[in-house]
């Protein structure tokens, strides 16, 4: 393992060889969706959550799963529904009647990938012990706080707000998570694959790619390596994006379409995740069109629309494409 690990840690084609491993891996099972795939790449490797939005039946359950055997990593899924509790999600304390004691039973949360599905039919106090969980990578059963793994991903999905059953999430919960990834339906040569492949009936055997140490590491190597400093262009191009996006900074043309703008909390994420997607790209430095890629998973959930711009058919991934046209790279 030490062996492997330095040679990731000091071997840029072989890291970038090993990104496309695993998306190849993914790939005996999953058809199309390279979208998808390659957000989840980057979250793991900027430590960031996922929220999939998109119709049942898309294979947002399927593609996670896949993910977290090539990674040999621990899998843990919820189904959540509207009588869920908390304890199912972070575990409880319970009487053990042979010994007499109290102990701890620990829920699915601890886990290295956790499959939050369909996330948006759970209630309130639900939401709030995985927000918990999210934040703080630790969660509280009992009196007693537990640390969860230094890998630890929420990959949650969600049904369109328009099905039946589902709930708006919290705009708290919402900027927890990293990215939002709208998923769509599959072309006409991937669906026709896809049920060939289901008529088969055929298992794929799939090969072990990386380790969670490994990807820990490799986070580590992608700081060094791509460094942002506060004075960088980049950083000062990421930090006007996400200020834009907020009426209150004098945006005339966003005022009556947006109620609210992105936090400091999306520039983090922006530039995060603009550094990884510029590695595995195998780039020398993060550019413009890494931030441009990038900004739409990041800020789409993070800018909230008012009524107008609903009643006009105007969504949020317009309004991030009007200030990608507006805002300069260089002041």
């Amino acid at each position: 393992m030490k062996t492997r690990t330095k040679t990731i840690l000091h071997d840029r084609e072989f890291l970038t060889e090993t990104v496309e491993k695993i998306k190849r891996e993914v790939g005996k099972v999953i058809v199309g969706q390279e979208e998808m795939i390659e957000t989840i790449i980057v979250a793991l490797l900027s430590d960031g959550h996922i929220l999939l939005e998109g119709y049942p039946g898309l294979g947002k359950t399927i593609t996670v799963k896949t993910v977290a055997r090539v990674l040999d990593a621990k899998f843990q899924r919820v189904q959540f529904t509207p009588d869920l509790i908390p304890g199912d999600i972070t575990g409880f304390e319970m009487w053990d009647p042979e010994t007499r004691k109290s102990r701890i039973q620990k829920g699915p949360v601890f886990t290295n990938l956790l499959l939050a599905d369909e996330i948006n039919r759970a209630p309130a106090k639900v939401q709030s012990a995985l927000l918990e969980a999210m934040q703080e990578k630790q969660v509280t059963i009992g009196r007693e706080t537990y640390p969860l793994e230094k890998l630890f991903l929420v990959l949650a999905t969600q049904n369109p707000i328009e099905i039946s059953g589902t709930y708006l999430l919290p705009e708290a919960e919402i900027d927890r998570f990293m990215f939002k990834l709208k998923v769509r339906y599959p072309s006409y040569g991937d669906e026709r694959e896809i049920t060939e492949r289901q008529i088969r009936d055929e298992e794929a055997a799939l090969g072990f790619v990386l380790s969670p140490k490994e990807v820990i590491s490799l986070r580590h190597t992608i700081a060094e390596w791509l460094p942002l400093h506060e004075t960088s262009v980049i950083v000062k191009y990421i930090t006007r994006l996400v200020r834009t996006t907020r009426p209150e900074e004098g945006n005339c043309e966003f005022g009556n379409l947006v109620m609210y703008g992105a936090s400091p909390r999306a520039s983090i994420a922006l530039a995060k995740a603009s550094r990884v997607y510029a590695f595995i790209r195998g780039d020398e430095m993060v550019l413009p069109e890494h931030v441009h890629k990038m900004a739409y998973p990041v800020l789409r959930h993070r800018i909230i629309l008012t009524h107008e711009a609903e009643s006009q058919g105007i969504d949020s991934d317009d309004i991030i494409e009007k200030i990608l046209h507006r805002v300069p790279i260089l002041e």
